[in-house]
Parts: structure tokens; C-alpha cells; sequence
């Protein structure tokens, strides 16, 4: 089931055109990378999510629903630019935000009061923010995004200002809420996170959507047909001789204690095992497996084909 879909819709400001008649869902309990480059329509279709903008034509339906004001309390939102009161203390900030989310002040204290101690900023309670570092004022704000246990999470650069430890925090509690059952929209430039947090993803470039879909399978239909291979061999075997024509070298090493590594590009109509076949009557096979393309090679293959596009 779909939590969120977005049904043709455009977004104009002026004659500049944010969204292009864009297309696409996202899985209930799951975390859906909304990814482009700056300037794509990211922030213009979270907006619109947020119901702080209006599309121009097409529809939003949550849970099946056409998007309406009784949404926003199922929905939690931690913007890019990040903002908090500066001269207000940090408790009576955060007690005033939640509120806000209409949770009674007794339940409010009570889950702040976790959300702290998970966190060990027990010791901030009576701060002021402009005491604390950025990376510290967006612990803060990411609690008052979360406190109201809403269905779905909207995160923009999250990690934004974070060190490494604090940004291995913030991602072991994204997985933790989609594991208990929330939706998060997730809009980064780090591919590497993606890599490691989404289950799905649409790139968005120049207003119009140029790719949706599982991680998995995208990895799969721009795959190359390229494998890595250790092995050694008992003669003076030179791999490159014996391979037939149709298979290419890309690169090959040999490490210290004599294994040999190399990555190999197969002909699509041959399959893994037919290499494997072929590798064992030559060499004593150590390891293989086939080298995936990353998010980042896809990100910027997909933009620049869609450039080119263009032109």
C-alpha cells in the first residue's frame, strides 16, 4: 500500500517551472529517497506535501485520501533550513513546538523525557539555543519533528552539519522508526546514505521525474556484466591470453602473497557461470562476485543522459 502519491503534478512559479506533471508513490513502512540535483523541484514538491504550497494542477492523496488539512498531524517535517528560537531555553522550546502537534502537556514532558535521555541532552534542558552548536540544535529539532509519532517523516538534509558519530545516530533512528511501522521521505546528496538507508528512490531533474523505483532493481537494469575475481594460478597462466575475445580485462592486480585480483567484463548473452566455468579450467578460484554500480555512478549517468537530452 501507498502512503503518499503524487498524481500529475505541476508547480509554477511565474514562467519558471518547479514540477513537471510528476508522478510517483511511496510504499507505506518504507524509506523513499527523493533525490536531484539543486534547483530539480525537491523542496517544491515537499512543500507541496506539507500542504505550505498548493499545486498548480494534479493531486497528492495520503493513504488513498486526497490531501487535506487533517493530514498534517500525521505528518513530520525536519526542513533543510533548520529553525529554532534562539533566545528561548531549550525545554520550554521544545515543550512549545510539540504542543503545537496538539499532544497534551503531560505526554509531551513524558516522551521529551526520552527522546533526552536517548539522546544524552539531559543537560541542554535549560540552554538557551544559541548556546548550543549547530549539530546540537539539530538533535533538538529532529526530536521536535518526531515527538508526535506521526505516519510519515519528511527529512531534507538531514545530516547537515552532523559529525560522523552524530550522523550514525540520526541513521540507526531512521531505520528504528521505519522498523516500527513510519514512512520516511528522505532528500540528501549523499548517495552513500542512500546506499545504505532506502528501499526506494525517484530522481527529479529539471522539474520532470527520470527515474523511479526499487534500489535494488535500478542497480540491476544498469548493471555491466562486470564481475571481480581473486584467484591464483600453479603455472605462468596469463589470464589475458586464455580469456576468449568477447570477455574484456577491465584490470588486474597481483597482491603480495601471489593471489591475483581482476575485473571482468562479460558479453550479455553470457551468464556468471558460464565465467566461473570458464575461470576453473584455467586458475584456482578464490573469490567472485559481480561489482553492482553505485548510487552516485547511476545519480550522475541518469543527469547527464537527460542533459544531453536536452540539448
Amino acid at each position: 500500500m501507498n502512503i503518499v502519491e503524487v498524481c500529475d503534478v505541476t508547480k509554477k512559479y511565474g514562467d519558471y517551472t518547479a514540477l513537471d506533471n510528476i508522478d510517483l508513490s511511496v510504499r507505506k513502512g518504507s524509506i523513499f529517497g527523493l533525490l536531484g540535483p539543486n534547483g530539480a523541484g525537491k523542496t517544491s514538491l515537499i512543500r507541496i506535501i506539507n500542504q505550505i504550497t498548493a499545486p498548480d494542477n494534479g493531486k497528492i492523496l495520503f493513504e488513498g485520501e486526497p490531501l487535506a488539512q487533517k493530514h498534517i498531524k500525521e505528518i513530520g517535517y525536519l526542513p533543510e533550513e533548520r529553525g529554532l528560537y534562539r533566545k528561548m531555553k531549550v525545554g520550554e522550546q521544545a515543550i512549545y513546538l510539540a504542543r503545537l502537534k496538539g499532544l497534551p502537556k503531560n505526554v509531551v514532558i513524558q516522551r521529551l523525557k526520552y527522546w533526552f535521555d536517548k539522546f544524552e541532552i539531559t543537560s541542554w534542558w535549560n540552554k538557551k539555543v544559541e548556546e548550543l552548536s549547530k549539530g546540537m540544535q539539530q538533535k533538538v529539532q529532529f526530536i521536535v519533528t518526531v515527538i508526535h509519532e506521526p505516519k510519515l517523516f519528511i527529512f531534507d538534509e538531514p545530516f547537515s552539519g552532523f559529525d560522523p558519530i552524530n550522523v550514525n545516530l540520526l541513521k540507526n533512528e531512521m531505520l528504528e522508526l521505519r522498523n516500527n511501522g513510519a514512512t520516511i521521505i528522505f532528500s540528501t546528496h549523499n548517495m552513500n546514505s542512500v546506499e545504505e538507508l532506502c528501499d526506494d528512490i525517484a530522481l527529479i531533474n529539471k522539474s520532470e521525474k527520470i527515474l523511479e523505483g526499487n534500489i535494488t532493481d535500478i542497480k540491476n537494469a544498469n548493471k555491466e556484466n562486470l564481475f571481480s575475481v581473486q584467484f591464483t594460478t600453479t603455472t605462468d597462466v596469463d589470464l589475458s591470453i586464455c580469456l576468449p575475445a568477447d570477455i574484456e580485462m577491465k584490470s588486474v592486480e597481483v597482491l603480495r602473497n601471489g593471489i591475483i585480483t581482476a575485473c571482468l567484463k562479460i558479453p550479455k548473452n553470457q551468464t556468471a557461470n558460464d565465467l566461473i566455468k570458464l575461470l576453473l579450467s584455467q586458475v584456482n578460484l578464490i573469490s567472485f562476485h559481480e561489482i553492482l554500480p553505485n548510487m552516485n555512478d547511476i545519480f550522475i549517468s541518469y543527469v547527464k543522459r537527460y542533459q544531453r537530452k536536452l540539448q
